[in-house]
């Protein structure tokens, strides 16, 4: 398309060839092959001038639009990729959104004013390509997988409860003495009702009951706060409860094995600059404000 629309403003396969940067054979050949595979003769060729048949006349109407077109295309494309902008969806983790990426995400935005942040907050894990997101924060060990992952920070998590739920039931000595406590359980967690505890002797797994279980950390957190029980959760949704006293740490040599917070996204190829400048920003500030 392109050739046919150089041959007819050019005026000659010769121009068009070298206006193009090709052979006038290959000119000739390119053309030829278009009018072969749309059934259809665009030109009339004498020795000495070339003309557009009807139909010739209506495709390079059509043809000049459609090139024009993909120019601009290309050109947009070029300038998203060389300068943030457009729409950039992001999947988050609920409750580590709240408590740590509300602030960072305004100061992105500020920074990147042609972007525009549509942010989905949820504990399930997304399907990046097949939803559509552009990126994806994820609080995990990793599996293998064909997506980009970019470790940001890390976590761990603590057991804590009401100081009213301590005087009923006691403080627990050791991670074994977690079976005779009500356990608030976070139903997303890999190893389900069981808490894998990181200690002085290496790792133990213990398995308390509770009669209550949820997919959000922040629930259970209220939950603690009520006398409902002890709570496995990540420093961060407990800090400032543990600060105030309103939630005691138990077992105070435990913790959870290290968690990584990714950035995740489909490819490294060809990545955008909104995608790139948004993990470098949080990359970036997170070194200086950990996970918790």
């Amino acid at each position: 398309m392109k050739v046919f629309v150089a041959v007819v403003e050019s005026g000659s396969f010769a121009g068009a060839a070298h206006r193009l940067d090709m052979s006038r054979a290959m000119a000739s050949k390119s053309v030829a092959a278009l009018e072969d595979h749309l059934g259809t003769r665009l030109l009339n060729r004498t020795t000495r001038r070339l003309s557009l048949t009807e139909a010739g006349m209506a495709f390079h109407e059509r043809s000049v639009q459609i090139l024009a077109d993909i120019w601009e295309a290309e050109q947009v494309a070029g300038r998203m990729a060389a300068e943030p902008r457009g729409t950039l969806k992001v999947s988050m983790p609920l409750t580590y959104a709240l408590h740590r990426l509300g602030s960072l995400v305004a100061q992105y935005v500020a920074r990147y004013p042609k972007v525009k942040l549509d942010l989905s907050l949820s504990d399930r894990k997304v399907d990046l390509v097949e939803e559509g997101y552009d990126v994806a924060i994820r609080i995990a060990r990793l599996p293998e997988s064909g997506l980009i992952a970019r470790k940001l920070g890390t976590v761990h998590s603590v057991i804590a409860g009401a100081p009213s739920y301590l005087a009923r039931h006691g403080r627990p000595g050791v991670p074994a003495d977690l079976s005779k406590h009500v356990c608030l359980g976070y139903a997303l967690a890999s190893l389900g009702e069981e808490w894998r505890l990181k200690g002085p002797d290496g790792i133990v797994s213990v398995r308390g009951t509770g009669s209550i279980r949820a997919d959000n950390g922040d629930i259970l957190r209220l939950a603690a706060l009520a006398g409902g029980g002890l709570i496995f959760q990540p420093r961060f949704i407990v800090e400032d409860d543990l600060r105030a006293g309103r939630l005691e740490r138990v077992l105070e040599d435990y913790t959870s094995e290290e968690l990584g917070i990714h950035a995740v996204y489909p490819s490294r190829r060809h990545l955008s600059a909104k995608v790139r400048t948004f993990v470098d920003f949080l990359a970036a500030e997170m070194q200086e404000t950990p996970g918790g």
